[in-house]
């Protein structure tokens, strides 16, 4: 892949994790950072963020999460839970030689980032979680008229086949429009890219799994798979966003006791890591600071 004179380079790469190969784009020497993107993006969602936090000192790790991209897309609902979502990230720190990450996740990558620090706690190092509610936030606010009004598009993708019709027409109007509250707005370079990731076999479906196999699993099993979070967090949270209400940036301090604070930016939408790429590169920088100063003193002892 290119990048630009004065960047660390960029490569691309694949890792076989367990029954499924994921596709990653990479950059950087130092602590390894994960960013995990969000629905309808893939790894370049965050081409915005992996140059600069490679410069910052970091083995930056931008993958294509199963279902997306040029990542393997199983068949079958069951295939998109959040626990397997999380387990291929889970294994892909194993796979990169690592034992444990720095974890960063926007919107779906968000809640497999919430649900790694909680089923795998020794691999996530600190966490940032940008536009994506907790678990049990998610929960208590899908009970209320009003956030069950902003995620109507959970239930729109059930019925099996019909969706995946109607995200397609007009030239994937659906899922332009989706990525439309951007400021400034993606450019259509930008969104021909988009285009060309969900046009390839299989990957509407898989994209759409992600919403299937959530709202399969009853509040019940859901509450019951929840634990405390030991790590760091950050919560990046842009006000502006039309499908997550404000109140659900905060967790509840017993379901994360390390949280560090919420970053509430009132003029970023949904996409914050777009619509004010340098503000979070930055608030990621100095939260992920501590990793490169330990490593940097291991270095320096060994």
């Amino acid at each position: 892949m290119s990048s630009s004179p004065d960047s660390p380079p960029t490569s691309e790469g694949y890792a076989q994790v367990g029954d499924v190969k994921l596709h990653y784009v990479e950059a950087g020497d130092g602590p390894l950072i994960l960013l995990l993107h969000g629905f309808p993006e893939f790894w370049f969602g965050w081409r915005l963020q992996i140059a600069p936090l490679a410069a910052a000192g970091f083995r930056v790790v931008a993958p294509d999460t199963r279902g997306y991209n040029l990542s393997s897309k199983p068949d079958g609902v069951a295939a998109y839970s959040a626990d397997k979502l999380a387990a291929d990230i889970t294994g892909l720190i194993r796979e990169l030689g690592a034992e444990s990450a720095l974890v960063v996740g926007h919107d779906w990558g968000g809640t497999i980032a919430w649900t790694m620090a909680m089923n795998n706690p020794e691999v996530v190092q600190r966490l940032a979680i940008l536009n994506a509610a907790h678990p049990r936030r998610l929960q208590q606010g899908l009970r209320t008229p009003g956030q069950l009004r902003k995620s109507w598009y959970f239930f729109f993708f059930q019925p099996p086949g019909l969706p995946e019709r109607l995200v397609r027409a007009r030239d994937w109007r659906f899922f332009r429009r989706f990525l439309g509250d951007a400021r400034p707005a993606f450019t259509p370079e930008e969104m021909d890219r988009y285009i060309e990731a969900w046009s390839l076999p299989g990957a509407a479906t898989g994209m759409l799994n992600y919403y299937r196999a959530a709202v399969r699993q009853s509040p019940k099993q859901a509450e019951a798979q929840l634990r405390p979070i030991s790590a760091p967090t950050l919560v990046i949270w842009g006000q502006r966003d039309r499908y997550l209400g404000p109140t659900l940036a905060e967790p509840d301090r017993n379901d994360v006791p390390n949280l560090d604070r919420v970053e509430r930016l009132p003029d970023a939408s949904h996409w914050v890591h777009h619509d004010e790429s340098e503000r979070v590169t930055q608030l990621l920088t100095d939260f992920f600071a501590p990793a490169r100063t330990t490593q940097d003193r291991q270095t320096s002892t060994t």
